[in-house]
């Protein structure tokens, strides 16, 4: 890692985030923090006193920004990362991928990086080692929440709190034998150690719902310091919005949710995100350094085509992300679609004389440019 990062401050990384990231403001102070923190402490010295992990807990909707924003900060501290999907891990010995192959993944990051070796051993060994300061990012957690208290079934879960169970090793820190193949363990596979003390980990999820459990405690705690008796599943106020209640989430409302104990205090950093607004999606269109409008203005005028979005032809796309519930992750999918006949069409008709295009809302309520 470049020495110049290690003397970067709190504010300095959430400055390099609010180049990429709009809105979040909480949450990137959280990160910013967290990532500062992390980074001095694999940086130490020796010293007397031991200085233990904080994995990172991120909760927020589809689409609110979870992935960039890790993606983000891995490019900024130039160290390799992995992003997993929590759907397709279960307990070792069933169907599905075991959860070392998220470690695996990290490795085949760490490899990319690495230009000076001697043979194959001698680069897996060093990617192994580069690895051992990367960022695992595993999202969609809410998917292995224990349904326990809903399903009292007697089969084994082994996709929900059996994948918590088996993360919590990964998660704390010690050496984990990594496969180089497959994604299932084999006895005789070829394997390499890798150490995950100095590893990140951070899990991710939306956790549709859980402002309802956040209403019912924070109500009735308040009506019961008022001596007020209260069933708690008669409690939620409808008034209130998602945002208004996802800063105030904590452990006990995890639990509720799903996530068992030893799981929860693996990770005691909390990052709440909100659902983004109309306002936000339409600044995430332009305003970031590789804004989704950016991106494809740049893909075009290759082809000699230059496209200009009017204000309302923005706001249009950022309402039916909205709508549609989408968050920023639904604006390209938008786009794709909106600038089809254009990528198509466009190529061969500019050539030579080029094709200027001005979108506005109508074009984007119908659905389609044509030229």
């Amino acid at each position: 890692m470049n020495n110049d990062k290690l003397k970067m401050f709190p504010t300095d990384i959430k400055a390099f985030l609010d180049e990429y990231v709009v809105g979040q403001e909480r949450a990137k102070k959280i990160l910013s923090v967290a990532l500062h923190n992390h980074m001095k402490r694999i940086n130490r010295k020796n010293s007397e006193i031991e200085v233990e992990k904080s994995n990172i807990l991120m909760i927020g909707p589809s689409g609110c920004g979870k992935t960039h924003i890790i993606k983000n900060l891995a490019r900024l501290f130039k160290v390799p990362y992995a992003i997993a999907d929590a759907t397709t891990l279960t307990e070792s010995g069933y169907v599905g991928n075991d959860v070392e192959s998220v470690l695996q993944q990290l490795l085949f990051s760490a490899i990319k990086d690495i230009d000076d070796y001697v043979d194959e051993k001698d680069l897996l060994e060093k990617a192994a080692r580069k690895a051992e300061t990367g960022i695992v990012f595993i999202d969609e957690i809410d998917k292995k929440a224990s349904k326990a208290e809903e399903n009292m079934s007697i089969t084994r879960d082994v996709s929900g709190e059996g994948v918590q169970q088996a993360l919590l090793k990964l998660v704390e820190g010690g050496d984990v034998s990594v496969q180089l193949n497959g994604t299932r363990k084999h006895p005789y596979a070829s394997t390499i150690k890798i150490n995950t003390n100095n590893i990140l980990f951070i899990c991710g999820g939306a956790f549709p719902g859980i402002e309802n459990i956040i209403s019912r405690r924070t109500v009735c705690n308040i009506k019961r310091n008022l001596g007020i008796q209260v069933e708690e599943y008669q409690i939620f106020n409808e008034e209130k919005s998602y945002n208004d209640y996802i800063d105030d989430v904590n452990t006990e409302d995890l639990r509720k949710y799903g996530l068992i104990g030893e799981f929860i205090g693996r990770f005691p950093i909390i990052c709440p995100m909100h659902e983004l607004s109309e306002e936000e999606l339409c600044r995430i269109l332009t305003e970031p350094k590789n804004s989704i409008i950016k991106q494809y203005q740049e893909i075009l005028r290759e082809d000699d085509i230059n496209i200009e979005f009017n204000e309302e032809a923005l706001m249009q796309l950022a309402r039916n992300a909205k709508k549609n519930k989408t968050g920023a992750r639904g604006l390209r999918s938008q786009l794709e679609k909106l600038l089809l006949e254009v990528m198509y069409d466009g190529p061969e008709k500019a050539q030579g004389v080029g094709i200027s295009i001005s979108v506005t809302g109508e074009d984007v309520a119908s659905g389609l440019i044509k030229i």
